[in-house]
């Protein structure tokens, strides 16, 4: 499993993340409580409608989600916990298709204790052959869905 993204930094939470893998999602940026991340909409991620599964932007979205809450690089202290979703809202706003790009930024708007509040914002774009020379320079493209997550640390068992 490869943790190492394309900004060059790692996440030890996708390790062993076999969904991620298989979505193919790239780690654009990690900072303390933010998280960029993108995928393309495979034909396979489709619904029969021909646009993209509730499911998979969901999924997709929840990945953002973890990596926000979690420190790519846990202190000591932090060692022995895990954050998780304790709830989760999304909205989906507009389709995406197959062979779109979608991004997903997420960020911490609260922390208290050991509760937190997370808006992961995810948008589709079709990628273009400038995009090809410098894909984590291109654009997000349009907002499809807007995605709420509250999140509890709890112990790592």
């Amino acid at each position: 499993m490869v943790e190492t993204t394309l900004s060059g930094a790692s996440h030890h939470i996708l390790t062993n993340d076999y969904a991620s893998e298989w979505m193919g999602i790239e780690v654009l940026k990690l900072d303390d409580g933010h998280a960029t991340i993108r995928m393309h909409l495979r034909q396979e991620m489709l619904n029969g409608f021909g646009m993209a599964h509730g499911g998979m932007i969901f999924a997709f979205g929840d990945t953002a989600f973890a990596l926000a809450c979690n420190p790519a690089s846990p202190t000591p202290e932090e060692a022995g916990s895990i954050t998780v979703a304790s709830g989760v809202d999304i909205n989906f706003i507009k389709p995406a298709f197959q062979g779109q790009v979608i991004t997903a930024v997420a960020n911490r708007r609260a922390s208290t204790g050991r509760s937190g509040l997370y808006d992961i914002q995810i948008f589709a774009a079709t990628p273009s052959p400038a995009d090809a020379s410098s894909p984590a320079d291109a654009q997000p493209g349009e907002l499809i869905a807007e995605f709420r997550g509250r999140s509890r640390t709890i112990s790592k068992k």
